[in-house]
């Protein structure tokens, strides 16, 4: 294990763009990154240009922010330029993606997990209506999902395949190569859920050759709530078209064109409603910084840190949930601890920020920002919380 501390840590020196996290012991990235100092000047921008520009900043800049976040968050995971497109939120991302896809028998199935993010299990629930078949691969002991099972259940019926890369309550991170090339063989698309990856762990979405992938704002890219994204490869975005659209995914949208409806050719193909300026100016910041830090030296801390914070649950005879082998676990280390949800109570209270899941227990996530010191303190809290609650 290295022994580098903060004293050669040269990432922790972004510290001091997060003036927030020095009020609280900050181990809640995986849910809400932290605030960028930048973000109150960039709200400040958006007001003044609503009230002194008014209709003048859609023309001046507003209309082409979403193309200009887009490909910002498209450097930090290797996309083409203009092949990102902005959404509220990942649930609406993928539910456009899908609106494009024929779930007509036979190749009606979508195949998922027992462990991805409930919103989108209900997404896909409701695709039940337009004859999708939903196949969910279970879990096995630990929460743990097996590679090999979502492989197998692939087969010529597959339309889509819809996975986390990061599980989000455990942290395991899946192999998503075999998949991918499977689903490519087969004929499915490939859908990733990369919210709890993208900002904490290297994604190359032309090296693994998926077809979508979808991720946000709040977590690891440090942006608030408010910004979700699609990435469509340029070799299925021109074939599929949303069904679930709008005004800004026209290719004239001034036109006010009564239709029909003609497709954008970049990325606002995929896009629908007027965007929502304030959450784009708002998560611009985070997204900066994370792209000039680069995701391989964030990564490379991540490990460190996560890999301490392992040792000292250890010592302190706590069971680790998470993986332990790094390339199968993601930014967050989760804990089991007796009582998770009280001593999160506990914890929340006198200011260490991190949350809990059941059945899993205690979520902890480093990031960036993080003091090596800090992982020994915010250990130590947790067996003072714990002893507390016998």
């Amino acid at each position: 294990m290295s022994t580098r501390t903060a004293a050669s840590d040269r990432l922790v020196e972004w510290r001091r763009e997060f003036p927030g996290v020095e009020a609280s012991l900050f181990f809640i990235s995986h849910s809400l990154g932290a605030m960028p100092r930048d973000v109150e000047a960039s709200l400040r921008e958006y007001a003044l240009a609503w009230r002194d520009r008014s209709i003048r900043a859609w023309d001046e800049r507003w209309f082409a922010l979403p193309a200009e976040i887009g490909d910002t968050l498209g450097r930090i995971f290797n996309a083409e330029a203009g092949t990102v497109s902005i959404h509220s939120n990942v649930t609406l991302a993928q539910a456009v993606a899908l609106s494009g896809v024929d779930f007509t028998p036979p190749r009606n199935r979508l195949v998922c997990t027992e462990e991805d993010f409930p919103s989108v299990l209900y997404l896909y629930e409701g695709l039940k209506r337009r004859g999708a078949e939903i196949v969910k691969v279970a879990v096995r002991n630990g929460h743990r999902i097996d590679e090999e099972a979502i492989v197998a259940a692939i087969d010529e019926r597959t339309a889509v395949v819809a996975i986390s890369h990061v599980l989000f309550r455990t942290s395991q991170m899946l192999d998503l190569a075999p998949i991918a090339q499977r689903a490519r063989a087969a004929g499915a698309l490939t859908m990733i859920d990369a919210y709890q990856s993208i900002g904490a762990v290297p994604v190359d979405v032309r090296a693994l050759g998926v077809d979508l992938l979808t991720g946000g704002s709040v977590k690891w890219l440090c942006g608030g709530p408010g910004v979700g994204y699609l990435y469509a490869a340029p070799r299925v975005a021109a074939r599929l078209e949303p069904a679930l659209t709008g005004w800004m995914g026209h290719e004239r949208p001034f036109d006010f064109d009564p239709g029909p409806m003609r497709l954008h050719a970049g990325e606002r193909r995929f896009m629908n409603g007027t965007p929502a300026i304030p959450a784009l100016l708002a998560a611009r910041p985070g997204f900066e910084i994370v792209s000039e830090i680069g995701v391989a030296a964030i990564r490379e801390k991540s490990l460190r840190q996560t890999g301490r914070l392992m040792a000292l649950a250890d010592e302190a005879k706590f069971r680790v949930v998470s993986p332990r082998e790094d390339a199968r676990r993601g930014g967050t280390v989760v804990i089991d601890v007796p009582q998770a949800d009280h001593v999160c109570r506990k914890l929340l209270a006198i200011d260490v920020l991190l949350d809990h899941r059941p059945g899993v227990g205690l979520r902890l996530a480093p990031h960036f920002y993080t003091r090596d010191e800090e992982l020994d303190l915010v250990v130590r809290r947790i067996r003072e919380a714990v002893a507390l609650g016998r």
